[in-house]
């Protein structure tokens, strides 16, 4: 009886372990596609929004009773609720609203029974070199399987509060910006290996106003020799943290001449750099035990706020690019993501005649709501600097106002689940592109770092006029 007892015991383990492996087998491809009935930037106040939630890459049949979808509905004034229903393959709808001009946003992740988040897993084979490099694209992804969305209600009318404008904010820049006017346009330059046999590339100090000069990797087609012209590229760099790190390229692009600048003036290995300079470089970033920008007590002094340094050298930047042997004389473009998409909506309002700003999930748009949201705790992610009147001479959304017709602003990529550059900011940054010169990409499911894999009914692209 015993002996049978342990072998019921060994069969039933036998039978969970090899549920477990299926179900595990089952979802380390499954992701979740996420809808709405139509277009998520068309809803009124006060319409029904339908998300649809359909499960994707699933290998065979989920088992009933295994897994749940936990989901919760938040939007941009503290409205919140949440709940769950099993994951199978049916999909979930679910329906909600909003009364007046916003976001809604809707997150949903698979959970086992005991309410964890399920974690996928990687079960290629990394013994080839494509396998190899699947597997740390796999590692480099989200292990959760999930959906973060939503849909806006009356996007178009969503406009900055009043105090989110200085009302001195063009007499401040006209002011810093004179600061910059004192310093000749002088630079240093190293020239430094390059893989592209069609293009010279060089490490490079550029003199600017404020604590710390230009810094970084400047490429020039060959070509600039034979007399051919270029376009002209400043491509800006996001959030560092404390890494005060900007490595050389080894590539350049024989098609435009590029100046990719880190956010700090940092001093480069090619000027003699070391690992001291490194960590004092770090400790100098730093105010009040936070890192660069968050400390509010800096920021109420917009003189002295860390993206005071940053504007200019943005704005430098441009000059110097304009007096490089072999530009065109007419194309002169911004790029940048996140943090680097900020600096370029500053460049491309700042008055160096940007001709085209390509400025991808820009961070600090409409930063009082961001305070806001925080205190609300509306939002499960949020990653804001802390309101006070000094930062408003750095939003994004107030620098849009400035931007001139003759620029065309391209946003590739703006989230809809993005809660580090929230959309309600983004819509408020596109409503204040003056004119009809720009374009903007919603992408639906997709965070800061993360975007679902290609599906109709992800993307919409809003072309002014």
């Amino acid at each position: 009886m015993k002996h049978l007892l342990e072998v019921r015991v060994q069969v039933a383990c036998l039978v969970a372990l090899f549920s477990l492996q299926l179900a595990a087998g089952l979802l380390d491809g499954a992701w979740i596609k996420g809808t709405t009935d139509k277009c998520p930037l068309s809803y009124k106040a006060g319409e029904e929004i339908a998300f649809t939630l359909e499960p994707m890459g699933v290998e065979g049949e989920i088992p009933d009773g295994e897994y749940f979808l936990a989901w919760k509905r938040s939007d941009d004034f503290g409205g919140s609720e949440s709940g769950e229903v099993p994951f199978s393959a049916r999909p979930f709808v679910y329906r909600t609203k909003l009364d007046k001009p916003g976001f809604v946003r809707l997150e949903a992740y698979v959970v086992d029974k005991d309410r964890k988040r399920v974690a996928k897993k990687f079960t290629g084979d990394a013994s080839t070199p494509e396998g190899k490099k699947a597997m740390n694209k796999f590692e480099k992804s989200p292990k959760s399987i999930f959906f973060d969305g939503g849909a806006g209600v009356d996007v178009d009318s969503l406009a900055l509060s009043e105090e989110s404008e200085p009302k001195d904010f063009d007499e401040f820049w006209a002011r810093q910006f004179a600061r910059l006017d004192k310093v000749p346009i002088r630079d240093e330059r190293i020239e430094i290996a390059c893989a592209n046999p069609k293009a010279r590339l060089f490490a490079v100090r550029i003199d600017c106003a404020g604590l710390r000069p230009v810094t970084g990797y400047l490429s020039v087609p060959k070509a600039v020799d034979e007399g051919a012209t270029f376009p002209c590229r400043l491509e800006t760099h996001g959030y560092s943290g404390d890494s005060c790190r900007h490595d050389a390229p080894k590539w350049a692009r024989d098609n435009e001449i590029v100046l990719n600048i880190n956010a700090h003036g940092l001093k480069l290995v090619e000027f003699g750099a070391t690992e001291a300079d490194t960590k004092a470089l770090r400790w100098e970033t730093r105010s009040n035990g936070k890192t660069y920008a968050f400390d509010p007590e800096q920021n109420k002094d917009p003189e002295v706020a860390y993206f005071n340094g940053m504007v200019l050298r943005v704005k430098r930047a441009l000059q110097y690019l304009k007096t490089i042997k072999g530009w065109n004389g007419k194309d002169l473009i911004a790029s940048g993501g996140s943090q680097g998409g900020l600096q370029t909506i500053w460049a491309a309002a700042c008055g160096e005649g940007v001709t085209r700003a390509e400025s991808s999930i820009t961070w600090c748009c409409d930063m009082v709501m961001n305070n806001a949201r925080l205190d609300k705790q509306a939002s499960s992610c949020g990653w804001y600097i802390r309101w006070v009147p000094g930062v408003a001479y750095y939003d994004a959304a107030v620098w849009a106002k400035r931007i001139p017709e003759s620029c065309f602003t391209n946003i590739p990529r703006a989230g809809l689940g993005d809660y580090t550059c929230p959309p309600m900011g983004l819509a408020k940054l596109w409503n204040n592109i003056p004119g009809g010169n720009k374009s903007i990409k919603w992408v639906q499911g997709s965070q800061h770092g993360y975007v679902p894999p290609e599906y109709e009914g992800r993307d919409f692209v809003i072309a002014s006029p």
